[in-house]
């Protein structure tokens, strides 16, 4: 039989070389990538003196946002900036502002009113970017001035701080217009001085109720300014900003900035969550916390402030020392409370979120007014702009919870963005009860549960099991029998009361003395009863071999990261430390064996003083 040849059908050659230009073209794609990848600030055309300020601080390349905002900037672009939280918003627009305001050699033009303005939603931001801002100018070594406002400071001080006039203002749209309304701003200055305007965290101006103070800033901003609004979501309040001041923007995502899918959350963060009911989450956050298996430093959000100074009294029953972070307390002791926070003096900050209490304050208005009888029963009134769920740049947070779940789903990526910032690595582990389980299921949505994508799905929290929890039961509910709601209250007015003090009668001895502020501690023991020994101390008879393994798994992963907790604590301790009286220290009898030999006894008189001397010098 003759053997059929086979042929096989001819090959269109067009597929080929469709699929040769494709890979060609790739090819460039990343090679134009890695090229912009590799660009330094200097490349972006930065004065040396900010990148010599920058290598002094630690940062050498530019991040994404930076690569592509800071040459449009310094072009004059109006330009309108949205990437996650720690992304390096705040030098995309800081670093080219004070480039173009830098001294010329020329000489500058006097001016009547600042050129740059600096507008932000909170005192807390407003703090943050200003130590930024001075902290660089002071590395330049340049004779700029930058000046923060807030509202109710007394019109004598925010007189003399606009002497001169400043080069850059850092303040809230409110500031603004009350000093506009008395004053201490003219238009005509304004108009004829500004150049630059930043709007930080835009999205938020508008939510706090700037809008009013905005559009009465508006009309004084001069046609050539230029504008620059920095976010970290898109929302109709932003669209409205954008159609309020600037002029046809540049637009920047960091999606199309880095080519890649938008990330509603940092893939560098791990997102955790937990099943249990309302009155078993004081159990579930012991049993996190007490068996360690989350890395420290921890942020734990509550929504209100009754709740966040409930945990506290909790928590002190068992031995865990934490501060409290909310609205209520005076403006110096939240920056001091952060400062402490950043520099690792304590390791559990507990968070009222300010959307949540602003929200529900302006829901109730003046409901409950009227049956008011008493001046005891008045709560203090809270600081409308208090804000660190946005913006503010907590260091080393390693984990997040969510004790009680946002009321949004946009809360929640604003919360988690605490943790992960500057592409570092970071955990959330949210406590999610029956009731809340309509919200948890909106924010799978908005990450995109749906579509089986490992990047930020929310994974159950493994390490945590059901015979751990239910071996702290016993202790974590009789414990938590005693948190009443008059233990609460008279915790919360005693940590108020204290606060108070610290911030305003010893204001002018810590601006004597700032190195007594070492001394203040927010994470003291509020409680009357110090908590039972048996109490600190997990028995070992009580954990599981799975709970144990998970203990040293999370331990093990600390000390590979290193210790970052600062050694201030133990410095202020050695430094403050009341000296001993000299004269205290003779003693009416020669020591024996200065009897037997008198040189011996000259010569410790003689090291005595000699030791004297040198403490007195130090």
């Amino acid at each position: 039989m003759a053997k059929k040849n086979k042929q096989k059908p001819p090959q269109d050659p067009k597929p080929n070389q469709e699929e040769k230009e494709q890979k060609q073209h790739e090819k460039d794609k990343e090679e134009e990538a890695e090229e912009q990848e590799e660009k330094s600030f200097e490349e972006l055309g930065l004065d040396h003196r900010l990148i010599r300020a920058l290598l002094k601080k630690g940062v050498d390349k530019p991040f994404p946002i930076q690569r592509v905002a800071i040459p449009l900037v310094l072009q004059g672009k109006d330009v309108v900036a949205q990437a996650r939280t720690g992304t390096g918003k705040t030098f995309a627009y800081l670093l080219p502002l004070l480039h173009k305001l830098f001294p010329s050699d020329s000489g500058s033009k006097a001016r009547l009113a600042p050129a740059g303005f600096i507008l932000v939603p909170s005192r807390e931001l407003c703090q943050q970017v200003y130590k930024e801002a001075v902290s660089l100018i002071e590395l330049c070594r340049v004779q700029l001035k930058i000046v923060q406002l807030t509202s109710g400071m007394p019109a004598s001080d925010l007189r003399a701080a606009l002497a001169g006039p400043p080069d850059v203002l850092v303040t809230t749209p409110k500031c603004i217009r009350d000093c506009l309304s008395a004053g201490l701003l003219q238009p005509t200055s304004i108009s004829e001085s500004l150049e630059i305007l930043v709007l930080d965290e835009a999205d938020l101006l508008l939510q706090f109720g700037f809008g009013d103070d905005l559009k009465a800033l508006t009309p004084v901003i001069p046609r050539r300014c230029q504008c620059l609004l920095m976010s970290a979501t898109s929302s109709p309040d932003v669209d409205q900003l954008k159609k309020l001041i600037l002029h046809n923007p540049f637009v920047l995502t960091l999606s199309e900035v880095e080519d890649v899918k938008h990330e509603v959350i940092s893939k560098n963060v791990q997102q955790f969550w937990v099943s249990c009911c309302a009155s078993d989450k004081l159990l579930y956050i012991l049993a996190l916390l007490k068996l360690e298996l989350v890395l420290k430093k921890v942020l734990i959000f509550t929504n209100t402030i009754d709740a966040g100074f409930r945990l506290k009294l909790f928590f002190e029953k068992f031995g865990i020392k934490s501060a409290i972070l909310n609205a209520e307390l005076p403006h110096n002791s939240r920056i001091h409370i952060l400062e402490e926070f950043n520099a690792g003096l304590f390791d559990y900050l507990i968070v009222t979120d300010d959307s949540q209490t602003k929200e529900k304050e302006q829901a109730n208005g003046d409901k409950h007014v009227a049956s008011r009888k008493s001046r005891k029963y008045l709560k203090p009134k809270l600081d409308h702009e208090f804000g660190v769920v946005r913006g503010i740049d907590f260091k080393n947070v390693h984990t997040v919870i969510n004790f009680d779940m946002p009321s949004s789903a946009s809360g929640y990526v604003h919360r988690i963005g605490r943790t992960g910032r500057a592409y570092s690595a970071g955990a959330s582990v949210s406590l999610v009860s029956p009731d809340e389980m309509e919200i948890f299921d909106e924010i799978k949505s908005l990450l995109g549960e749906e579509e089986n994508d490992n990047t930020n799905i929310i994974a159950p929290f493994s390490l945590l099991t059901k015979d751990a929890v239910e071996s702290l039961r016993y202790r974590a509910e009789d414990v938590a029998r005693s948190v009443t709601r008059i233990a609460v209250r008279e915790l919360r007015a005693k940590d108020l009361r204290n606060e108070i003090l610290n911030s305003e009668k010893l204001k002018a001895h810590f601006e004597v003395n700032p190195r007594d502020l070492d001394l203040l501690k927010h994470d003291k023991v509020l409680s009357k009863e110090p908590p039972a020994p048996h109490l600190r101390d997990v028995p070992d008879y009580l954990l599981d071999q799975k709970t144990r393994d998970a203990s040293k798994m999370v331990k093990l992963a600390r000390a590979a990261m290193g210790d970052n907790k600062s050694a201030r604590r133990q410095g202020s301790k050695r430094k403050f430390r009341k000296s001993r009286d000299p004269l205290k220290t003779f003693s009416s009898e020669a020591p024996k064996r200065g009897r037997k030999d008198g040189m011996k006894g000259e010569g410790k008189g003689t090291d005595f003083t000699h030791h004297r001397k040198k403490q007195k010098s130090v």
